[in-house]
């Protein structure tokens, strides 16, 4: 069972929802965040980013700053930017992208789910991480930003988020600057509401595509509160947490490329030599290339492209971790000739999601001073899912999904 419940969004007005949204906090560069408030003064990143308020050398995850996004999302709800929905709603959620669209719906889901299991984890957290969303939260007694959450699709709920977007109330539609279409409605009718929350009982589980630090820190506020509440019953809002949901079958994934700083003091023919052992290696005289399938990568390295394909003994289908081609490029090449053991520590290594393209490796190579680039076959969501259901945990920067999730569109007061 899956508890998929209607909420009572607080959300700005449809005429203002365009300039007041903006990317996920975590997907910006400073200057970025300071060109885009100074552009568009209520905007939604001075709760999300608030540090873009203070003065460079203030620290982002100083108490002023916390309080500073309290201070700003109250006052855009007393000036009338932010309104309160009076009843409990789903919001139906579109995004179309590059000829593509993905269907899903805004509520909120059970913590206690996510404590038992039930909304399945694939990645391990970082506690500086959840220690930020957690005094977010806390402070601003608001989640701002939706857990992204899949479901293994099914035809049924498909149909039911269509038809509900047909016969609710638009409350947005415009393109972002990403050329991304964002749709959303509001669903408050009763009946259609119950249908809602019906369909979404019977499947079995829901997974985390992404956000798994904001579900922690969801759930360590939770602790929080209910320890500092002696009339706790388990209904209050700070027992669920913002959550956008999709079927798994619409979401894109891209791929998340790699590129090395040094060959680990290693000749190039060397290096060549050794991958050998495990790979078959093919020299390319295309301008570019991206792998066409799963145990396939494009190396580059001096202005060339390399094409390498694992072989097969060292792909353990029996285990869906070991499986993964995120896996193998660390477990028989990035660790064992790179000498990269910890890719979430190591400064020899950095990750470049696929929606920035190949040139961009070719450019840190060839300008950036960096030596090696490794482009990847995007992960597949049915790998994710295969992972999550057996507990396991994913190598980091397994998956890059696009289009990003707007944020404040919604936001839920707990």
């Amino acid at each position: 069972m899956s508890i998929v419940r209607p909420f009572k969004a607080l959300r700005p007005k449809k005429d203002i929802i365009e300039d007041f949204s903006c990317p996920p906090y975590d997907v910006l560069e400073e200057s970025e965040v300071k060109e885009i408030v100074s552009k568009k003064p209520e905007n939604f990143l001075r709760v999300t980013r608030a540090e873009v308020d203070f003065k460079d050398y203030v620290d982002p995850h100083s108490d002023e700053v916390y309080k500073k996004a309290s201070e700003n999302l109250k006052n855009f709800e007393s000036n009338g930017v932010l309104i309160q929905d009076e009843k409990p709603s789903y919001y139906i959620y579109r995004e179309t992208w590059r000829g593509k669209s993905q269907t899903g719906i805004f509520a909120t889901v059970s913590v206690d789910e996510y404590d038992e299991g039930l909304i399945k984890k694939h990645e391990l957290t970082r506690e500086e991480k959840e220690d930020d969303r957690t005094r977010h939260i806390t402070t601003l007694s608001a989640q701002t930003g939706p857990v992204f959450l899949t479901f293994k699709s099914d035809d049924d709920i498909k149909m039911l988020l269509n038809e509900s977007a047909e016969i609710g109330k638009k409350i947005a539609d415009f393109v972002d600057e990403n050329t991304v279409k964002h749709e959303l409605w509001i669903i408050d009718n009763d009946e259609q509401v119950i249908k809602i929350k019906e369909s979404f009982e019977k499947l079995d589980a829901l997974y985390i595509a992404d956000g798994h630090h904001r579900a922690a820190a969801s759930s360590r506020t939770r602790q929080l509160r209910m320890k500092n509440n002696p009339n706790h019953d388990g209904k209050e809002e700070y027992n669920y947490f913002l959550a956008a949901i999709f079927p798994h079958d619409e979401l894109r994934v891209l791929d998340y490329n790699r590129i090395v700083k040094s060959l680990n003091n290693m000749e190039f023919d060397d290096f060549i030599n050794d991958l050998k052992d495990k790979f078959v290696v093919s020299k390319l005289e295309t301008e570019e290339f991206s792998p066409k399938k799963l145990h396939e990568y494009g190396m580059y390295f001096e202005g060339t492209w390399y094409k390498l394909e694992a072989k097969e003994d060292i792909i353990d289908l029996s285990d869906p971790v070991k499986e993964l081609d995120v896996y193998i490029l660390q477990e028989y090449l990035l660790n064992p000739l790179l000498n990269i053991k910890d890719p979430r520590k190591d400064k020899n290594i950095h990750f470049i999601g696929g929606i920035k393209g190949i040139k961009t490796l070719e450019n840190w190579v060839d300008n950036e001073g960096w030596s090696i680039a490794f482009s990847m076959f995007p992960t597949p969501l049915e790998q994710l899912i295969n992972v999550a259901d057996e507990n396991k945990i994913m190598p980091p920067k397994s998956t890059w999904f696009e289009p990003k999730l707007r944020s404040g569109l919604l936001i839920h007061k707990i």
